[in-house]
C-alpha cells in the first residue's frame, strides 16, 4: 500500500486530496495544526484505519517514521483573511515548512508536490498568465506574506530538485472552490453563497470589474494527481478556463441560489488583481488534464452544501 503524508490535509482543498489519495489506495498521513483547517473536515473517513489525522505545526520537524512515496505540501493559511491574522505563521509555513516537507521528501525518496498558488503572478501584466510570466508582486503590500511564502517555496523546491534530485512537482493552483470551504474566510464564493442563502445583500469590492476563474474542487484535486504522478518538473497552472467579472460572479450565484438580495459595492481591496486566468497549455499538453465540471453545476453543488450546513445550524 502506498503512502501519503498531506501537510494542510485538514483544509478545504487539503481534505479532499486526502479523500482522493484514499479511493486510489494510499494510506494517508495528515498533519495539521488546525490553525485554518478543521477536523469535521474529514468526519467522512477519519474511522477508516488506512487514515491518520497528527495535530502538527509543519514549522517543526516532521514527526513521520517508516517508508513515505508522496509528501502533498498544502500547509498554509490561503484566504486573505486569514493570511492578513497570520502573516508570520503564513510565511514560516511557506519557508520552514516547506523546507521540512522537502527533508521529508528526499529521506524518503517520495515524490514532492508543492501546492503553490496563482498568486505568484500578483497583479499580472500578462493575459491570461503562462507558466514562464514571471508576475508582478508588491513584496511589501496587502497580499505580500502569501505572495512571497509560496514564491519562496517554489525557489526551495526547484532548489531540492536541482541540488539533492527530490522529484518535486509544482502546482499552481487558481480559485478553487466547493464544499468544505469556510463561511468567513473571505473569499469570494463561500461569501457571496453563504449571503445568498440567508438573506443578506451580496458585497462586491470596488467595481466588480476585477475578473476571476473558477475550478471546482474535484477538477482541482485530479490535476494535483495527474501532475503528481507526471514527469513534469516544471510548474503547471491548475485552474478554470472561464474568466467572468466579480459583479458577474455574483449575479450567477445569487440567481442559482434563488435569491433576490441586492448586490451593493463596497470600498475596493488593496492589492486585488485585477485579472486572473489560467494559460491551460502545458496541463493539457504534459497532463493531459482540463476541467471537466460544468461551472453552474459546480457551483450548485456548493450551494447544496452551504444550505445543508446553515439547516444543520439552525437546528442547533
Amino acid at each position: 500500500m502506498p503512502t501519503a503524508v498531506v501537510t494542510g490535509g485538514a483544509g478545504f482543498l487539503g481534505s479532499h486530496l486526502c479523500e482522493r489519495l484514499l479511493e486510489r489506495g494510499f494510506s494517508v498521513l495528515c498533519l495539521d495544526d488546525l490553525c485554518t483547517g478543521s477536523a469535521g473536515n474529514l468526519a467522512g473517513f477519519d474511522g477508516d484505519p488506512r487514515f491518520r489525522l497528527v495535530r502538527h505545526d509543519v514549522t517543526e520537524p516532521l514527526p513521520v517514521d517508516g517508508p513515505v512515496d508522496l509528501v502533498a505540501h498544502l500547509a498554509s493559511p490561503a484566504s486573505p483573511v486569514d493570511y492578513r491574522r497570520l502573516p508570520i505563521r503564513t510565511m514560516r509555513a511557506g519557508s520552514l515548512g516547506t523546507m521540512h516537507a522537502l527533508d521529508l521528501a528526499e529521506r524518503c525518496g517520495a515524490r514532492f508536490l508543492l501546492a503553490s498558488t496563482s498568486e505568484v503572478y500578483g497583479d499580472p501584466q500578462v493575459h491570461p498568465q503562462p507558466e514562464h510570466y514571471r508576475g508582478n508582486v508588491d513584496p511589501v503590500g496587502p497580499r505580500a506574506v502569501y505572495d512571497e511564502a509560496k514564491r519562496y517555496a517554489e525557489a526551495l523546491a526547484t532548489a531540492y530538485r536541482d541540488e539533492r534530485g527530490v522529484r518535486v512537482r509544482i502546482a499552481r493552483i487558481f480559485n478553487s472552490y466547493g464544499p468544505r470551504m469556510r463561511s468567513d474566510d473571505g473569499r469570494m464564493v463561500p461569501e457571496f453563497a453563504e449571503r445568498a442563502l440567508t438573506g443578506r445583500p451580496l458585497e462586491v469590492a470596488g467595481t466588480g470589474a476585477q475578473t476571476r476563474s473558477l475550478c471546482f474542487v474535484d477538477d482541482t484535486v485530479r490535476g494535483l494527481l495527474a501532475l503528481a504522478g507526471s514527469d513534469c518538473a516544471e510548474p503547471v497552472n491548475i485552474g478554470g478556463s472561464l474568466e467572468l467579472s466579480v459583479l458577474e460572479w455574483a449575479q450567477r450565484i445569487r440567481d442559482l441560489a434563488g435569491s433576490r438580495v441586492p448586490i451593493r459595492r463596497t470600498a475596493a481591496a488593496p492589492g486585488d488583481p485585477g485579472r486572473r486566468c489560467p494559460d491551460l497549455s502545458r496541463a493539457r499538453e504534459v497532463l493531459g488534464w482540463e476541467p471537466l465540471v460544468d461551472v453552474d453545476d459546480g457551483l450548485r453543488r456548493t450551494l447544496a452544501w452551504f444550505s445543508e450546513r446553515i439547516s444543520a445550524l439552525q437546528r442547533v
